[in-house]
């Protein structure tokens, strides 16, 4: 029956998409586990618009966005491109005038962004939802999907603009000096900046300091972390100190543990995965590193970009030069836009969903709060003013039992139609020239290299070699057991993994590419990242000795 659609019109249908592409890959950064329903509708309607938006603002000449397709909780998506060569001789031309504001002017398009996006994120935090009418909810929720809508064109316009000019400059230093973005040479040119996740972390870096100054770590290392609020709670100086957090809080706990969800508490609501990073400072007892590796890896990249710059013919410096500066945003964009925009955004759907979502549980529409993640907007819609006239429990029970079993059951990796397979897909996937798949999503796949004898192959982040234990980590709930020196492992990281870095001596990925959230954090805190390295989590144990060669793209398991 149509009304368990979850995505209508964009749910996968064998038939029909696969006349419309061969390959439809799954984004496993994103969706795995499963999405809720509510959830797979905002990515795969908003993000889907965006990525198409973005390429159209931009004119990209190879590419016109992504195409996307809901399947088991899954979000799966394929690469759309222009029909004929003059199709993408007029693009190229309109390119050219579009990319020059980015070049000119990154810095101001982003703050204004920045600045248009916190503006509309404080609009909808305006409303009390627990005594706003059923009206004014209903109001809020189209402004979220409005909002979200609006972050995902700003999104993809800002990480298309970057990211083509950081591929444009990778082919510039190819063909001049001789390196790609392989190189430990390049990777110093596009290293040593600062952003809005490490400043964060440095905040929490501080509070680690108060925390010993005023006697407090007991609170935080005696017992469960789920617990260190509650033990704050019980002194004087315990309680000012939550509230003084608490207050940062208020400003940038508007994220969750999972980027790409909905159905977890925010910070705000659950301070324990900050407190936690609180506690791993703590444990490691040390400086905020970061700051002396910052200045470390700016000095390298000084001396890089003299270096490369002396093979650049005069009169190609200053074209080089401005896509330079522009590629070296890349990194500090990757981390940022995270937290303006994907974390920020999903964390106020979440505020706006779940204000529905107890307001029909009150009025006997739904069981339970939380069941609202298992209806779609209409839904949302066809209740919203009368929520006391419907019963949406009988739609609610039957996703939830799908959700459920898809949590079970994981999706494949790849769709693809008969006949066609992975090595032709991502070969199609390559002409396409598709910076985010290219530099973020998918890569470059490993090259075994028999010779080396080693236990696992992967491409390289982040260059170096480190020896340790192995820390396994499936989930964002499991941070605390990460260990001073271990090597994680893990199949991505988000921006919520950043303050792990501080603790570890290398990391072991099994999807990702020089863009990736690993990569980028594993240059800046000067640690070997192994990416693309299949079945990393299913292969390795915890408390295994692992040796990773970054530079050579291997890891040699060296026993327990």
């Amino acid at each position: 029956m149509k009304v368990y659609d979850v995505v209508p019109a964009l749910e996968f249908d064998p038939q029909s998409d696969f006349e419309h592409s061969p390959y439809w890959f799954l984004d496993s950064t994103h969706s795995v586990p499963p999405w809720t329903p509510m959830f797979g509708w905002f990515w795969v309607n908003l993000c889907r618009h965006g990525m198409q938006y973005g390429a159209e603002k931009l004119s990209l000449p190879t590419i016109k966005g992504w195409d996307w397709r809901f399947h088991r909780g899954g979000g799966y998506w394929c690469v759309l491109q222009p029909k004929s060569l003059e199709e993408m001789h007029n693009r190229q031309i309109q390119f050219r005038h579009a990319i020059l504001p980015f070049i000119q002017d990154y810095d101001g398009i982003w703050d204004g962004y920045i600045q248009e996006m916190v503006g509309r994120y404080e609009n909808l935090k305006a409303l009390d939802l627990d005594h706003a009418s059923n009206i004014e909810l209903l109001d809020n929720f189209e402004e979220t999907i409005n909002t979200c809508r609006r972050m995902w064109e700003i999104h993809m316009l800002m990480i298309y603009g970057t990211y083509v000019a950081y591929v444009l400059f990778e082919n510039m230093c190819r063909d001049l000096a001789e390196i790609d973005d392989t190189s430990p040479v390049f990777q110093a040119l596009v290293t040593g900046f600062d952003n809005k996740v490490f400043q964060l972390n440095r905040q929490l870096w501080e509070f680690s300091q108060r925390v010993r100054e005023e006697g407090l770590a007991g609170a935080f290392l005696d017992g469960k972390p789920s617990e260190i609020k509650a033990r704050l709670e019980q002194t004087v100086k315990g309680r000012k100190f939550l509230k003084d957090f608490m207050a940062l809080m208020n400003l940038e706990g508007w994220r969750m543990e999972r980027m790409a969800e909905i159905n977890m508490p925010t910070w705000l609501e659950e301070p324990t995965p900050p407190l936690v990073n609180i506690r791993q400072f703590l444990r490691t007892g040390a400086n905020f590193n970061l700051d002396e590796e910052r200045a470390r890896l700016s000095g390298k990249r000084q001396e890089a970009e003299k270096a490369v710059l002396a093979k650049v013919p005069g009169e190609q410096r200053s074209w080089f030069q401005r896509l330079m500066v522009l590629a070296q945003k890349s990194g500090v964009f990757s981390e940022e836009h995270d937290l303006y925009l994907d974390l920020y955004m999903h964390a106020l759907v979440r505020r706006s969903v779940l204000g529905i979502g107890r307001r029909f549980a009150a009025k006997g529409a739904i069981a339970e709060p939380d069941d609202v993640f298992f209806l779609i907007p209409d839904e949302i819609r066809r209740a919203g003013i009368n929520p006391d006239q419907f019963d949406l429990r009988h739609i609610v029970e039957r996703r939830k039992a799908q959700w459920q079993e898809w949590q079970q059951s994981p999706n494949p990796s790849a769709l693809l139609k008969e006949g066609f397979d992975m090595d032709m897909a991502v070969k199609l996937l390559l002409q396409s020239m598709d910076p985010l798949a290219l530099k973020v999503v998918v890569g470059t796949m490993p090259q075994v290299r028999p010779e080396l004898k080693a236990d696992l192959y992967g491409t390289c982040g982040s260059p170096g070699v480190a020896e340790g234990r192995a820390r396994v980590i499936l989930n964002e709930d499991d941070f605390d057991l990460v260990e001073e020196g271990e090597i994680l492992v893990a199949a991505a990281t988000s921006p919520n993994w950043t303050p792990v870095f501080s603790m570890i001596r290398g990391v072991i990925i099994e999807r990702g590419a020089i863009l990736s959230h690993a990569a980028v954090i594993g240059r800046e805190y000067g640690i070997p990242v192994l990416m693309n390295v299949n079945g990393g989590t299913s292969k390795i144990r915890t408390g295994q000795r692992l040796k990773v060669d970054a530079n050579l793209g291997v890891a040699f398991i060296m026993g327990s």
